[in-house]
């Protein structure tokens, strides 16, 4: 098993995000789950732990995290701003027949 550390952490909170947004199906069901009350939690998440960390991260680990907040903070933006037709419409085409 793999040690646990700052990046796997976060990287967890991140690809969790772009399930919230819609983005990615949810491996377990393989069905779109979008809940973007739950994708703007899960950047908060990555935002305080990015202040609370600050000064204790190396390079690398500060890149990345800056990375994923911007990622999907755009994307937010863009899941917030489609019409709600528009996003039932891609719920539906995205989700496999039942």
């Amino acid at each position: 098993m793999e040690k646990i550390n700052f990046l796997n952490l976060a990287t967890s909170v991140y690809f969790a995000c772009w399930q919230q947004l819609g983005k990615v199906a949810n491996p377990m069901t393989g069905k779109i789950e979008r809940n973007l009350e739950h994708a703007k939690y899960s950047i908060d998440t990555l935002i305080m732990l990015r202040e609370k960390t600050k000064g204790n991260l190396d390079k690398e680990e500060e890149k990345t995290l800056e990375e994923m907040i911007a990622n999907l903070q755009l994307n937010y933006v863009d899941e917030c701003n489609k019409p709600s037709d528009a996003v039932s419409a891609n719920d539906k085409k995205d989700s496999p027949a039942k």
